[in-house]
């Protein structure tokens, strides 16, 4: 029996928790969950319904992206994104990309939500917040803790993905080149490929997707 996954393929935390399961080599079943339609199965396990939910044979829970990716990297780490010594920051960065900015990207991609500050407002407040400063500490090195990815590249990156989504033209012009370049580099990965699939939605009855 595999642990089963529900995710949806956009959300930028399920794309981090399939990130580390795909590294890891985890099998996992993967039901792929509308959020106009959520099955029941996934309300039954998790009453709050938000991907990724992780539930293990012996019937534990993992709700949380973050849990997901170092449970499949205890597991099978090939690639060294764990490392003991850089547990405080990775910590400090996803905590900064997981709270203040991801406030500001989520105005910024549903202004007309906030109006209380115009959209460019948001914009510039996720720049400052995150994007800026990790422009700088990428200008010394391919990844943000070395010349490697780690837990924190892997976490942060669907997030910055999202937020160039939001105005391409602006972001492929903006002053972050370094950004930019490592934000492509990840992206144009054969690891995120193979995480991106497109898969129907999962139905009571349908064949598991083994992923």
């Amino acid at each position: 029996m595999l642990p089963v996954l529900y995710s949806f393929r956009r959300c930028p935390y399920a794309i981090r928790a399939r990130l580390a399961i795909k590294v890891a080599g985890v099998a996992v079943a993967l039901r792929e969950v509308l959020l106009r339609d959520k099955p029941a199965a996934l309300i039954a396990v998790s009453p709050k319904a938000t991907v990724p939910v992780l539930q293990l044979p012996d019937g534990t829970l993992l709700e949380q992206s973050l849990d997901i990716m170092r449970w499949a990297l205890a597991a099978h780490d090939p690639h060294g994104w764990l490392r003991a010594d850089e547990h405080d920051q990775v910590q400090a960065l996803i905590a900064l990309n997981d709270g203040p900015f991801k406030q500001a990207l989520d105005r910024y991609k549903y202004a007309p939500r906030h109006p209380e500050r115009p959209a460019l407002a948001w914009r510039d407040e996720a720049v400052a917040t995150m994007l800026a400063p990790l422009d700088v500490r990428l200008a010394d090195q391919r990844f943000l803790l070395r010349d490697t990815p780690s837990l924190a590249d892997m976490a942060i990156l669907p997030f910055v993905r999202q937020f160039a989504a939001v105005d391409t033209a602006w972001f492929d012009a903006a002053p972050l080149a370094n950004l930019r370049s490592w934000t492509a580099r990840l992206t144009a990965s054969p690891l995120f490929d193979a995480v991106m699939t497109r898969f129907p939605a999962w139905r009571p009855g349908d064949a598991d997707v083994l992923f």
